[in-house]
């Protein structure tokens, strides 16, 4: 019996020792270093105006993209606590790329190990420039920070023009709607994207039977410009099956539907438009993303929110992966994360230029009609890069 009294002890002389280790312990994983990330936003916004967000053309901003960073760390906050971490976000406007730029240094010094950036493109470049850590790309499309102006620590989660050309080219090479009517506005922005577009027709084996610049003006001499019967009518010219329009601003194309001199579908900036994301998707868990950010923000989550939502979870990935290890491995775990946005395949950023391969979403504003890639294009790898600049045809030099 007294034997058996002393291993008793014994035992709970164990015991107490471990719940003491664990008690010892405990603070050190409370006391660990949080992972700080800066977001870098516009001051004064000019695309937060009254008048755009009232009547948001489809595929514009919402709004800020704080709340939906805020939404993935919130989801993410499980696989952050079992890792024994915290993501902690701060967020600073600039009004200038000299602000950008000081921001993102202040940032660095101060230990963040990533910049998020919602922030237009020469800002951004700065900013990236401004030191070395990982950018990740919220919001802003154009496909030259993805070729001649690339850089090796930048990451675009929103989707690049070229993208978005391919997918409706895709879209319309499925339905055989082959012969395109081009309309193009009056902006250098808006050159560059029709540009990009007629590369997605050639591309996709569509004709471009006509391409025309419009132009929204008070000048008199210049109405017939914004008048769309004007515009697509074919005298003089071949009958078109479709109706792509180029308009960033959206002022123009908004009002092109149902208005064309032929019965015929608009594509590109109105009627179907290519997004990353629409709140009316149905599949993969997207109905319940949209819902809380919805639940949370009182408006409907579009393709830059989801995107921020997104860097949020590839952010909390990597910090999973890398909780307390150097910036090094942080940025290499934040490179090579494979994410699940709730368009049904696994999400991973393109080496060569950085771009997040994703699905497309292609939405007339009530719901998404279809999806792209299409089904029957081919790749030899992964059908994701059908959509955007594939590996051989890399424009980036310093990937």
């Amino acid at each position: 019996m007294s034997a058996s009294r002393d291993r008793c002890a014994g035992r709970w002389r164990c015991v107490g020792l471990a719940l003491g280790s664990v008690l010892v312990l405990a603070p050190v994983a409370a006391l660990a270093a949080p992972v700080k990330a800066t977001l870098l936003v516009r001051d004064d916004d000019p695309r937060f105006e009254r008048n755009r967000t009232e009547r948001p053309a489809l595929g514009h901003a919402g709004g800020p993209v704080n709340s939906a960073l805020e939404l993935a760390i919130r989801d993410s906050q499980l696989e952050l606590d079992a890792a024994g971490t915290k993501l902690v976000l701060d967020t600073v406007r600039v009004a200038s790329v000299a602000e950008a730029r000081a921001a993102a240094t202040k940032a660095e010094q101060a230990g963040a190990a990533a910049l998020l950036a919602d922030l237009p493109a020469d800002w951004l470049l700065a900013a990236t420039d401004a030191g070395k850590l990982p950018v990740l790309n919220l919001s802003e499309s154009a496909d030259r920070l993805r070729e001649r102006d690339c850089r090796p620590r930048l990451w675009h989660l929103m989707p690049s023009e070229r993208m978005r050309a391919d997918a409706l080219a895709q879209t319309l090479a499925a339905r055989r709607w082959q012969q395109v009517l081009l309309l193009t506005g009056p902006t250098a922005d808006d050159q560059e994207r029709s540009a990009t577009a007629q590369a997605a027709i050639k591309r996709y084996g569509l004709k471009l039977v006509a391409s025309k610049p419009f132009k929204l003006s008070a000048d008199p001499r210049e109405r017939d410009l914004a008048n769309p019967l004007l515009l697509t009518g074919t005298a003089g010219g071949a009958a078109y099956d479709v109706v792509w329009v180029v308009d960033g601003d959206g002022e123009f194309a908004r009002a092109l539907p149902y208005r064309t001199a032929l019965p015929r579908p608009v594509v590109g900036d109105a009627g179907l438009v290519a997004l990353a994301w629409h709140a009316s998707f149905e599949r993969y868990g997207a109905p319940q993303v949209s819902r809380r950010f919805s639940k949370a923000n009182g408006r409907a989550m579009t393709g830059q929110d989801w995107s921020a939502w997104l860097a949020g979870k590839a952010l909390a990935a990597a910090a999973v992966a890398a909780p307390r290890g150097p910036t090094a491995a942080f940025q290499k775990a934040l490179a090579e994360v494979e994410l699940d946005g709730s368009k049904g395949v696994a999400m991973s950023f393109r080496g060569w230029d950085g771009q997040l391969r994703q699905p497309m979403l292609l939405s007339d504003g009530q719901s998404v009609v279809a999806t792209a890639p299409v089904d029957g294009i081919l790749h030899p790898k992964n059908v994701l890069d059908t959509l955007g600049a594939d590996a051989p045809e890399k424009g980036c030099k310093t990937r």
